[in-house]
C-alpha cells in the first residue's frame, strides 16, 4: 500500500515519541535523586558511580554525606545536581562566620560550576540527636553558610537546608491535626522556617513508611490497593502512608504560618533484607514501595493537601553498605550492590519502550493513541 509524505511523517512522529525518555519517564527530570552512603566495602570509584548513574539510570539528582573532595571531581560535568552535607559534628563551628566563609572556600568553591552543586545540608536528623548544643546550632550555621555563599556570589545558585526525621511531629493522626513537636516549634522551627522562607528553600523531611507500618498497614505503606484511612476534619481518604505522612508536615507548617515552603523529600526508602520479627522486608516489597514511590512522586497528583504537584524525591540509598550498624535492613536499603548490579529489579535503571509503555503518561496515551488511528485512518482511505 502506498504511503503518503503525510503518514510517513506521522509514523516518524509516533515513533519519536515512543523513543522519547521523557515520555517514559514523564515529569522524571529534575524529581528523582539518590543518597549515595559510602559506608561500605568494595565501593566503586566515584568516576565510575557517576558515569553508571548517567548513562544507565533515570536519577539526575545526589545527596552526599559529607562533601567528599573525590566525589565532587566525578560529578563534574555531568549535570548530576549534587547536595552536600556538613556532617552534625562541624555543626557548632560553623556558629562563627568565618567558620562558614572557611567551609565554603574548602568544601564548595574548588568545585562549582564543573560539578552542579545545588545544596549544603547543615547535618542530619539534628533535632532527633537531642543534642542541645548542636541544636542550637543549626539555624546560626545556615544563616552563616548563606552569608558565605552570598559573598561568594554563590546563593543563588545554592541553597541551604537541613534534613528532619518525622520525629518533629508530635501527632500526625490524622494529618490535618498535626502539629510540631512543643518546644522545638517556636524556638527552632520558626526561626529554620523563616529562613528557608527568606532563601528560597525548602523544609528537607525524611519520611519512611516502612518504620511506621505493621501487619495490618502493609498494604496502606506499599501504595497497594487497601480500604484507606478518613480525615474526618477534611473529608480527605488516605490510601498511603506517604501522603499521610507528608500532608502531617504541610499541617504543621501551616499551623506555624509556613504553608509556602517547598517540601523535600531528602531521604526514602525500603529494604530488601532485614530480621525475622519485621515485616514486609524483602526484594519484591522493597521494588514495589520504590516503584510506586516514583510513579507517585513524578506523577504529578500531588497529595489530598498539597494537589496537582510533583515532588524532589531522593530515594534511601545507592548502594547497601555492610559498614553500617543496627539491624540487619539498616545494612540493606541499597537499590545496587557495590558491582554495580540491581539488587532487585529496579525503576531506577532506564526502560525499554516496551517495559515501560505500561506505565506511559495518560495524556501521552491519549496522544499516541489518537495518532496511532489518524494513521491507520490514512492508511485505509489514502487522505485524511
Amino acid at each position: 500500500m502506498h504511503h503518503s509524505p503525510s503518514t510517513s511523517y506521522l509514523v516518524m512522529l509516533i515513533s519519536f515519541f515512543l523513543a522519547s525518555k521523557l515520555l517514559l519517564f514523564p515529569g522524571v527530570e529534575g524529581t528523582i535523586g539518590v543518597n549515595y552512603g559510602t559506608v561500605a566495602s568494595n565501593l566503586p570509584p566515584p568516576a565510575q558511580v557517576a558515569h553508571f548513574l548517567v548513562e544507565s539510570t533515570i536519577i539526575s539528582r545526589v545527596r552526599l554525606f559529607d562533601a567528599d573532595s573525590n566525589i565532587l571531581k566525578a560529578f563534574a560535568h555531568t549535570g548530576i545536581a549534587v547536595s552536600v552535607t556538613v556532617p552534625n559534628d562541624e555543626i557548632p563551628r560553623l556558629t562563627k562566620l568565618n567558620f562558614a566563609q572557611q567551609w565554603v572556600e574548602n568544601n564548595i568553591q574548588p568545585y562549582t560550576p564543573n560539578t552542579n552543586i545545588v545544596r549544603i545540608l547543615v547535618g542530619n536528623e539534628v533535632l532527633s540527636t537531642a543534642n542541645k548544643l548542636l541544636i542550637g546550632s543549626v539555624v546560626p550555621a545556615m544563616q552563616n553558610l548563606h552569608s558565605a555563599l552570598f559573598e561568594a556570589s554563590l546563593d543563588r545558585r545554592i541553597q541551604v537546608s537541613t534534613p528532619h526525621s518525622l520525629g518533629i511531629i508530635s501527632n500526625s493522626s490524622p494529618p490535618s491535626t498535626a502539629m510540631f513537636r512543643q518546644g522545638y516549634d517556636t524556638y527552632v522551627l520558626k526561626p529554620l522556617l523563616s529562613f528557608l522562607r527568606a532563601t528560597n528553600s525548602p523544609l528537607m523531611v525524611n519520611p519512611y513508611p516502612f518504620f511506621g507500618c505493621s501487619l495490618d498497614t502493609l498494604d496502606f505503606a506499599l501504595f497497594r490497593p487497601n480500604a484507606g484511612v478518613l480525615d474526618e476534619n477534611t473529608g480527605h481518604v488516605y490510601t498511603n502512608m506517604f501522603d499521610a505522612q507528608l500532608d502531617s508536615v504541610f499541617s504543621a507548617m501551616k499551623f506555624l504560618g509556613f504553608d509556602d515552603v517547598e517540601i523535600v523529600i531528602a531521604e526514602t526508602g525500603w529494604p530488601s533484607m532485614g530480621d525475622s520479627t519485621q515485616v514486609g522486608v524483602d526484594a519484591k516489597s522493597a521494588a514495589e514501595y520504590n516503584g510506586n514511590l516514583i510513579r507517585h512522586v513524578i506523577s504529578g497528583a500531588g497529595t489530598p493537601l498539597m494537589p496537582n504537584r510533583t515532588f524532589e524525591t531522593y530515594i534511601f540509598a545507592l548502594f547497601n553498605e555492610d559498614f553500617k550498624e543496627g539491624p540487619t535492613c539498616e545494612r540493606n536499603f541499597g537499590l545496587f550492590h557495590t558491582n554495580m548490579t540491581p539488587v532487585y529489579d529496579n525503576w531506577i535503571l532506564r526502560r525499554t519502550t516496551a517495559a515501560a509503555a505500561a506505565y506511559f503518561h495518560p495524556v501521552t496515551c491519549l496522544l499516541v493513541i489518537t495518532i496511532g488511528f489518524l494513521v491507520l485512518a490514512i492508511n485505509h482511505h489514502g487522505e485524511i
